[in-house]
C-alpha cells in the first residue's frame, strides 16, 4: 500500500470493522435471550480467551508480511507449504458478507429517510407488515437504498488507506459514539432505564445453558472481524512501534463499549413499552424499535433519526473493511490500478446484491437449497468461511510461522509469562473452541438443509 494507517486510525478502522449492525440487535437480541449480564460476562470472556488470540494471531501474519491475505501466506509458509496461499482465499467471505450487507444498511437508510419525514409505522401489526411490504415487495426502494450504499462504499475505499478508510472511520466512530451518548441520556430520563440497567448488569446464571455458551463464543468471534482477511490486511498498514496488545484491547473495548451502548438504548425502550425482550428477533430494529419512535412523536422522529443514522455509520465502517482486503490483493497480485480492483469487486458485489434483492421478494421464490439467496450468503460466510478461518490462522500461527519470529513480535508488548500463554492457547484451545462452533453451526445448517 502506498499509505500506512496512523495508530489511532489503525483503532479506529479496526473498531469500525467490528462495531456495525451486529450491535445493534444481534448483541441485544442475544443477550436478552441468554440471561442479560449472565451471556455478556460469558461474551467478554471469551471475547479475550479466544478472541484476542485468534485477532493477535492474525494481525502477526499481517504485520510480519506487510501483504495482502493470499500473498501472507505465501510468503511466510515454508517452500514446500506453499499451498497454505489458498488459506487467503478466504476473503472471499468478505465479499459476501457486503453483497448482502450493503442490501441491510439500504433498509436502515430507508427507516431513516422516514424517521425525518414522520412515516414510520405507529403500531406493532402495521409495523411487521410495512417491514415485509419493503423486503418482499418493494423492489424498487431496495434497489434505490442498496445502490446508494454501494456506491458510497465504494467511493470511500478508491480513497485508500489514509484519505479513505482512516479519514472515514476518524470522523464516523466519534460521531457514533457522540449520537449514542445523547440516546442514552434521553434514554436515562425514561423510567425504563432502570429496568435496562438491572437487566444488563445483574445476571441471572439459571438461564446460561451449553447453547448459550457457543452463542457468546460465535458473538465474540464474528464481532471481531475474524477469518477473512480484514485484520491481515489492515495490520500489514501498520505504523511500526504500535503496541499490538493495548490496541487490541482499545478495539475489544470499543466494540463491547458500542454494543452496552446500544443495548442500553434498546432495552430501556423495551422495558419502557412493556415489550419481552426475549420475544425481540433480528428484526426489531425496523419493527418494535420503529414503532416505539412514532410513539414518542417529534422527540420520536429525531431520537430516530438519529439512531438510524449510527446504523448507517456504523454499517459502513465495517462494509468498507470487508472490500479492502480482496482490493489489497488484486493491486499486490495483477498490479493493476486502485480504480480498477474496485471496479472488478463492484460488479461482483453489486450482483450479488441485486440477486439478494430478487431472492426476498415474494413475487420470485428464487431459493437455493430451501433458503434464499440472501440467507445462502449470510450462512455460508458467518457459519463456515469465518470459523474456518479463525482455526486456518491459528494452525498456521502456532505451527508453520517460527515461534522466535512470535517472539520478536510480541514479547516487547506482553513478556515472556503472557507470551508463553498465548502461544498455548493459539496452538491448541482457540483453534478446538472455534471448532466447536464451526461443528455446531454445520449441524445446524445440516439439520434445517
Amino acid at each position: 500500500m502506498s499509505s500506512k494507517f496512523s495508530k489511532i486510525g489503525f483503532i479506529l478502522a479496526v473498531a469500525g470493522s467490528a462495531v456495525g449492525l451486529g450491535n445493534a440487535w444481534k448483541f441485544p437480541t442475544l443477550v436478552g435471550q441468554s440471561g442479560g449480564s449472565a451471556f455478556i460476562l460469558l461474551y467478554i470472556i471469551l471475547t479475550l480467551g479466544v478472541g484476542f488470540v485468534i485477532f493477535l494471531a492474525e494481525l502477526s501474519i499481517g504485520k510480519i508480511s506487510e501483504k495482502d491475505p493470499v500473498n501472507a501466506y505465501k510468503k511466510l509458509a515454508p517452500k514446500y507449504k506453499k499451498a497454505w496461499s489458498f488459506v487467503g482465499f478466504t476473503m472471499i467471505g468478505s465479499i459476501l458478507i457486503v453483497s448482502f450487507y450493503a442490501l441491510v444498511i439500504g433498509w436502515v437508510v430507508k427507516y431513516a429517510y422516514l424517521s425525518v419525514i414522520g412515516k414510520l409505522p405507529n403500531n406493532l401489526e402495521i409495523s411487521k407488515i410495512e417491514f415485509e411490504n419493503l423486503t418482499a415487495h418493494d423492489f424498487l426502494s431496495q434497489f434505490v437504498c442498496f445502490t446508494l450504499v454501494f456506491f458510497v462504499i465504494f467511493y470511500i475505499v478508491s480513497k485508500g488507506i489514509k484519505n479513505g478508510i482512516e479519514r472515514l472511520n476518524v470522523w464516523m466512530m466519534p460521531s457514533l459514539f457522540i449520537l449514542l451518548i445523547l440516546m442514552l441520556i434521553y434514554a436515562m430520563s425514561k423510567d425504563g432505564f432502570i429496568l435496562a440497567l438491572k437487566f444488563l448488569f445483574i445476571p441471572d446464571f439459571h438461564k446460561i445453558n451449553i447453547s448459550n455458551i457457543l452463542e457468546a463464543l460465535g458473538l465474540a468471534f464474528f464481532s471481531l472481524s475474524l477469518g477473512v482477511g480484514t485484520i491481515i490486511t489492515y495490520s500489514a498498514s501498520l505504523p511500526d512501534r504500535t503496541n499490538f496488545i493495548t490496541s487490541t484491547l482499545n478495539i475489544i473495548f470499543i466494540n463491547l463499549l458500542a454494543g452496552l451502548l446500544m443495548g442500553l438504548v434498546v432495552f430501556t425502550f423495551i422495558f419502557e413499552f412493556g415489550y419481552d425482550p426475549n420475544q425481540q428477533g433480528p428484526g426489531f430494529v425496523f419493527v418494535s424499535l420503529a414503532t416505539l419512535f412514532e410513539k414518542l412523536g417529534l422527540i420520536g422522529h429525531i431520537f430516530g433519526a438519529a439512531f438510524f443514522v449510527s446504523l448507517v455509520f456504523a454499517g459502513i465502517t465495517s462494509a468498507v473493511s470487508m472490500i479492502e482486503p480482496s482490493t489489497f490483493y488484486l493491486i499486490n497480485t495483477f498490479k493493476i490500478s486502485r480504480k480498477k480492483a474496485l471496479i472488478l469487486i463492484g460488479i461482483f458485489v453489486y450482483i450479488l446484491g441485486i440477486l439478494c434483492i430478487l431472492s426476498s421478494l415474494d413475487a420470485t421464490q428464487f431459493k437455493i437449497l430451501g433458503m434464499s439467496f440472501f440467507d445462502l450468503l449470510d450462512s455460508f460466510s458467518s457459519k463456515i468461511i469465518m470459523p474456518l478461518g479463525g482455526i486456518l490462522i491459528a494452525i498456521f500461527v502456532g505451527f508453520v510461522i517460527k515461534r522466535e519470529t512470535l517472539e520478536i513480535l510480541f514479547k516487547p508488548y506482553m513478556g515472556g509469562i503472557f507470551f508463553k500463554i498465548w502461544y498455548t492457547f493459539i496452538r491448541f484451545i482457540s483453534p478446538l473452541a472455534v471448532f466447536v462452533v464451526l461443528i455446531t453451526k454445520l449441524l445446524e445448517f445440516y439439520i434445517k438443509f
